[in-house]
């Protein structure tokens, strides 16, 4: 099994870091080859032509060399995904959006595309931080990627620095799930 972590975290410490080696650490205890990517290297989507170029087209974006392509194959060759994003403004971070808004055009699920992310478990996870609000705005914004992408939304966490002691320890238990094979909606 192959898990993907895409992160939107700009700091190599924190809470968002935390998870991700809580995740990282599931799904190795699962059995999971891991791969961690950061999309805080990808440009924003810069809506080519009459608003689709080649993503609509090719499924590949004009613009990918800035590893935009390298993270799409990534989700291809992935079993299952983990998106974590620091929360800003009540939002995902600016890579996370960047690679939603390109990922979606290029992969989208709701123009007949069978794409990279369709029918794979993907694990949504938001860690406001200050106030600890925003988490909900976050993980909706995230699943409305899954929506127009096809992906199967596993669990949602939102940690923060009240609950990120027993929130990574559900983060870690999760992903060692998917990686073991567990599917939406299977009951236990």
């Amino acid at each position: 099994m192959k898990f993907l972590i895409v992160s939107g975290n700009p700091k190599k410490d924190g809470l968002c870091r935390r998870i991700t080696d809580a995740i990282s650490e599931g799904a190795r205890e699962g059995g999971a080859e891991v791969h961690e990517v950061n999309a805080n290297c990808i440009s924003l989507c810069h809506v080519c032509g009459d608003g689709w170029g080649t993503c609509l087209r090719e499924h590949k974006c004009a613009f990918g060399d800035d590893g935009f392509d390298a993270l799409q194959d990534a989700v291809r060759n992935a079993d299952a995904v983990a998106m974590i994003t620091p929360v800003y403004w009540g939002e995902t971070a600016e890579g996370i959006k960047a690679f939603c808004d390109r990922f979606r055009r290029c992969e989208n699920f709701l123009m007949g595309n069978k794409g990279a992310l369709s029918g794979k478990n993907i694990l949504l996870v938001a860690s406001p931080g200050g106030s600890g609000r925003g988490g909900l705005t976050a993980l909706s914004q995230m699943e409305r990627f899954c929506e127009h992408t096809g992906a199967v939304v596993f669990d949602y966490i939102i940690t923060n620095r009240w609950n990120n002691d027993y929130k990574g320890e559900t983060a870690r238990t999760a992903a060692k799930a998917m990686a073991q094979g567990r599917k939406n909606g299977e009951t236990i």
